[in-house]
């Protein structure tokens, strides 16, 4: 069989077996054989670059970076949804509606109000072209790199009958348990936790790695189509045949024939959430044929033929016992309110967050209140308020603590921010075993056979008080630790030994300074080279580097101006960790495309667009995916997109070809 033939059956089976796993949720092979099947597709289409299909199932795993999200206007305008909170409120919307019309008994189409962040897919002659937020309504931002690695959404759809030109609306969400187990691989590498799905998902599109979005469990809820000539007559026929495309439609949509069924709906939905796999804070009813919500049409905001309807947010009153006050790696310290167990949105809750002290104040919460506890989707639950007529006549205002609940140190809080913070960084504990934790997760050394609790139990027993004696650490000495096998030393050992071999720019994220992320690292081991550059670095030259701000530079001055860190860092040196790029990598890298912006289109004949986009970086350029002004070059290769010619001719931006790059190289 010919490469061609191959690649195309490979595309083909492993769009089917998605479908399966992800839209059906009955899969017929194995991960294994599925990822077998992948990396022969992926090798098939490196050797045959000119084969290249944007819409190949290679390009779930992402890759492509975005530095900035280009605008696009909607072809098709998205509106928000007018909410309602009753029955009264639904009834006067039907007879305003049947007004318009001048009818009587409408039917419906319920459907669930997803908790995510709301997408417009464009597809043409049944391929996905584009995806663009919601944004203002009139515009949103391109994200289709980010969105062709969620797994639901089709790439190429199913059967046919399909317009050759058309939206279709939904919903990016992240359900509960991918969510968890996300947050589980936050606190276990020492970062504070994501606050809740609906804002995760909403961020996760807008990452600039797409390699990284494809790491995150979203799912994309699709429900409804925009578009002329669609070829339907009812929202629920609509829902159907999209279903039968490929698309991801819950099977909870419910025709309604009258506002009795509707509420009936929203009824069982509202006691019924905690069963789906996915947040929600409502339902939506729709006008459930296309012709009369034509006829009713929009308001400024809004479509006339269609209500959200609201569940009341789930709250419970409650006895306020204490407020304790944790303190994290980076000093913050967060008040949490000890409460007398009550069931709330299916779970016991014995905990809620008070935030910092303005909200305390705010409320007026007291230790012996009664309080009203709502749970919204948050790690935690949030005190909502106080019920006033319930309090004790001894009862007396809460003064935030002054000192450090964990080693008695002052607290201080910074102007213009909301929490306070212990400054004993070298001294408190919680903030010692949090940076020993950070440094260990798994996007930073990596150490394998030793955990957030071994952690603990090393700094209790005094093996250990920074992370550079990690590296001094036997295994007679960790031997005698409580459930410590002989293996388990072991490995615990060899992992740190491993760890040397880190490359430089995970070190430097391990090192914990604070605002610099694993992107930032990246960022500034590339343009430093080493960490004695970079220590001898002010403020000013830290700005000068892309993308770095005011708040990072002065964090990186702070870091590397404390003479505790500096000793830690020579010690790390002594032990062999990788604080610069080796000479052999450096060799490969130059300054010839420094201070300039490349964009690159096309499919190339000699060198993969990775390959050459890699180029450009260890030559000290920037690969961006849009052309501005200040776009240096346009790379052309074969089958470019006239649009990116257009926008470069327009700009007088220079187009080289693929030779004329490589011999820039050269």
């Amino acid at each position: 069989m010919d490469a061609i033939q191959k690649i195309k059956d490979l595309r083909d089976e492993l769009s089917r077996h998605n479908y399966l796993y992800y839209v059906q949720d009955r899969p017929e092979i194995s991960d294994y054989e599925f990822d077998m099947k992948l990396k022969e597709l992926q090798q098939l289409e490196a050797a045959h670059p000119e084969l290249y299909d944007p819409n190949s199932p290679s390009v779930r795993v992402g890759g492509a970076v975005t530095k900035k999200f280009e605008t696009v206007s909607h072809e098709h305008r998205m509106y928000s949804l007018e909410n309602s909170y009753s029955r009264q409120d639904l009834e006067d919307w039907e007879k305003r509606i049947e007004r318009s019309l001048g009818t009587n008994g409408l039917e419906f189409v319920c459907e669930l109000k997803y908790d995510g962040a709301s997408i417009s897919l464009t597809y043409e002659h049944g391929r996905l072209m584009r995806a663009v937020t919601r944004g203002d309504g009139m515009q949103g931002d391109d994200v289709t790199n980010n969105v062709r690695t969620i797994k639901s959404v089709p790439l190429v759809l199913k059967g046919e009958g399909y317009p050759d030109r058309f939206d279709i609306r939904g919903e990016i969400i992240l359900p509960l348990e991918g969510f968890a187990q996300m947050n589980q691989e936050r606190i276990e590498e020492g970062e504070d936790p994501y606050m809740n799905p609906r804002n995760t998902a909403s961020g996760s599109l807008k990452l600039q790695d797409s390699a990284e979005v494809a790491k995150r469990p979203l799912e994309c809820l699709l429900y409804n189509l925009a578009g002329n000539a669609l070829g339907i007559a009812t929202q629920m026929e609509g829902l159907e045949k999209a279903r039968a495309w490929g698309f991801k439609v819950p099977e909870t949509a419910a025709f309604c024939s009258s506002l009795d069924e509707v509420l009936a709906y929203a009824d069982h939905w509202e006691k019924n959430r905690h069963q789906l796999p996915y947040e929600i804070d409502g339902v939506v009813v729709k006008v459930n044929n296309l012709a009369q919500q034509e006829e009713l049409g929009y308001t400024a905001k809004s479509p006339r033929w269609a209500m959200a309807y609201k569940f009341k947010a789930e709250q419970a009153e409650t006895l306020l016992r204490e407020i304790v006050y944790q303190v994290g790696r980076t000093g913050a310290i967060t008040p949490v309110a000890n409460l007398e167990p009550v069931l709330l949105a299916g779970t016991t809750v014995k905990r809620a967050s008070l935030h910092n002290a303005d909200q305390i104040a705010k409320l007026d919460i007291r230790v012996g209140d009664v309080v009203y506890v709502e749970k919204g989707g948050e790690i935690i639950p949030k005190i909502t308020g106080v019920d006033f007529s319930k309090r004790s006549p001894a009862s007396e205002p809460t003064t935030y603590i002054s000192e450090c609940p964990e080693c008695g140190t002052s607290l201080i809080r910074k102007e213009g921010e909301a929490q306070h913070y212990c400054p004993n960084t070298y001294g408190c504990p919680p903030q010692i075993t949090g940076r020993i934790q950070h440094f260990i997760s798994r996007k930073a050394m990596d150490i394998e056979g030793l955990g957030s609790e071994t952690v603990e139990l090393l700094f209790k027993e005094g093996l250990i008080e920074n992370y550079a004696d990690l590296y001094e650490l036997t295994r007679e000495q960790v031997l005698p630790l409580e459930r410590m096998a002989e293996k388990s030393a072991e490995n615990l050992v060899r992992g740190v030994e491993n760890s040397k071999e880190i490359p430089f720019e995970r070190v430097l994220f391990a090192l914990g300074i604070r605002y610099v992320g694993e992107t930032v690292a990246k960022k500034l081991a590339r343009e430093f080279k080493s960490v004695e550059a970079l220590k001898q670095a002010d403020a000013e030259r830290l700005v000068a580097v892309d993308e770095i701000g005011s708040r990072i530079a002065e964090s990186v001055v702070e870091f590397f101006n404390n003479d505790k860190n500096i000793e830690i860092i020579e010690r790390l040196r002594s032990y062999g960790l990788q604080l610069e790029i080796p000479e052999d990598q450096l060799t490969q890298m130059g300054t010839a495309f420094k201070g300039m912006t490349f964009v690159v289109s096309g499919v190339f004949e000699t060198i993969g667009r990775n390959e050459l986009k890699k180029l450009i970086e260890d030559n000290s350029g920037k690969v961006s995916s849009s052309i501005s002004s200040k776009t240096t070059y346009l790379v052309a290769g074969d089958k470019m997109g006239p649009s990116k010619k257009e926008k470069a001719d327009k700009l007088g931006v220079p187009i080289i070809s693929e030779s004329e790059f490589l011999k820039m190289v050269e």
